[in-house]
């Protein structure tokens, strides 16, 4: 690598390397960013899917630009076994690194082949290393802005596109390496980047929110559910659904739903109605259906299944916290830390890692078959789907 000289003005940020490229969007270096809030977010994720339920394998990488901060995580579940190992550092004068101590992440072809990795590392006896190849175009999500309860400052203003694609590679457990295989696997991944909601431990002099992550999170009724999953026809044809669905107490703020077709189309969803089931004990996803309201008319109904007991919980990712720990907290030049959990369906366990986790899925629409990832928080008593209060747990 090349060393370069750190040139600065007062009012123009550091010259980096990216710089020598033609794609400049402000006024300004590649080393700043349009705003200085400290929310503001550059996010990776990806979920490994073995068809038949027997392993996952989560990725996530975030770089938070303001606070000098870029922190990663890489988990194993098999059964209701998880391994997670966890990576914090400073960002280096080069911004086109993408890696924290053993995680790394590379692109290989933009929007059709990247890698994710973890080195085999001293915290956890796991590693991986898989390139993703993609199925079908990347696809937009809906804009998420929302303002915080007061009606002034903006809290979230985030916008992603996700990717459904297959892996290859290899994963090792204890000492076991296992071959991951395409036909075997299934693969999503996301990119996001904006002002995101729930990063960083909350200031003691900044008034609280009630919004994803924020202190009194959780007191009220909530759902939320994020999914991806693609479908194929007896005929080989392909095409894929998506939604993010919230509501706090029975009154939905957030909705972004979209058929998507392999030649880049997509049908948007004028509403989406879930209607899944959930075990009151652990709120875990157990299957049912979710139908689709088209905008342009008609409706569409897909049974979904849960495939197993492996999914990675994204706690111990740093999703809501962990234990004191926040996304994009500062940790110094280098942290590298992690711990294993033995049975993720322990009520105890679930209470310190949370309900959120990446559960896969295989899901049918008539003749056509597919699988996908599906994230859900249901939290409160909810009656009507067999859920009580006193159970109840973020």
């Amino acid at each position: 690598m090349h060393n370069f000289v750190r040139h600065q003005m007062d009012d123009i940020g550091q010259l980096i390397p990216l710089d020598e490229m033609l794609n400049h969007q402000i006024v300004d270096t590649f080393a700043s960013t349009a705003t200085s809030d400290l929310g503001w977010t550059e996010k990776i994720w990806s979920a490994i899917l073995k068809k038949d339920g027997s392993l996952a394998i989560d990725f996530g990488l975030g770089r938070y630009h303001n606070r000098g901060v870029m922190d990663g995580w890489a988990a194993v579940s098999r059964g209701g076994e998880q391994w997670t190992v966890r990576s914090n550092r400073e960002p280096r004068d080069d911004p086109t690194i993408t890696s924290v101590g053993p995680i790394t992440y590379e692109i290989i072809e933009p929007l059709h082949k990247v890698r994710f990795a973890l080195a085999p590392n001293d915290i956890q006896p796991i590693a991986y290393d898989i390139t993703f190849t993609s199925e079908m175009p990347a696809f937009f999500e809906d804009r998420h802005k929302q303002r915080e309860r007061d009606g002034f400052r903006v809290g979230s203003d985030v916008i992603r596109y996700h990717q459904v694609g297959v892996p290859s590679g290899w994963v090792e457990i204890e000492g076991q390496r296992i071959e991951i295989k395409p036909e075997e696997w299934t693969e999503y991944r996301d990119h996001s980047w904006g002002l995101r909601l729930d990063v960083g431990v909350h200031s003691p002099d900044v008034r609280p929110n009630t919004d994803f992550g924020g202190p009194e999170f959780g007191k009220d009724e909530f759902v939320l559910i994020w999914s991806p999953f693609m479908l194929r026809t007896p005929q080989g044809e392909k095409y894929a659904y998506h939604f993010y669905y919230m509501v706090q107490k029975g009154r939905v703020f957030y909705s972004s739903g979209y058929r998507n077709l392999p030649d880049g189309t997509q049908e948007k969803v004028a509403r989406v109605r879930p209607e899944l089931n959930y075990d009151d004990k652990t709120r875990r996803l157990l299957g049912g259906r979710v139908h689709f309201d088209m905008l342009q008319g008609g409706t569409h109904t897909v049974e979904v299944e849960v495939l197993g007991t492996s999914a990675c919980h994204l706690g111990p990712g740093l999703y809501l916290g962990f234990e004191g720990r926040k996304h994009g907290s500062w940790k110094g030049p280098l942290e590298v830390e992690g711990e294993k959990f033995d049975n993720t369906l322990d009520v105890a366990t679930l209470k310190r890692i949370r309900q959120l986790r990446d559960c896969p899925i295989l899901v049918r629409e008539g003749d056509a078959v597919g699988y996908g990832v599906m994230e859900t928080i249901i939290h409160g008593a909810h009656p009507e789907l067999g859920l009580t209060r006193e159970n109840s747990l973020i």
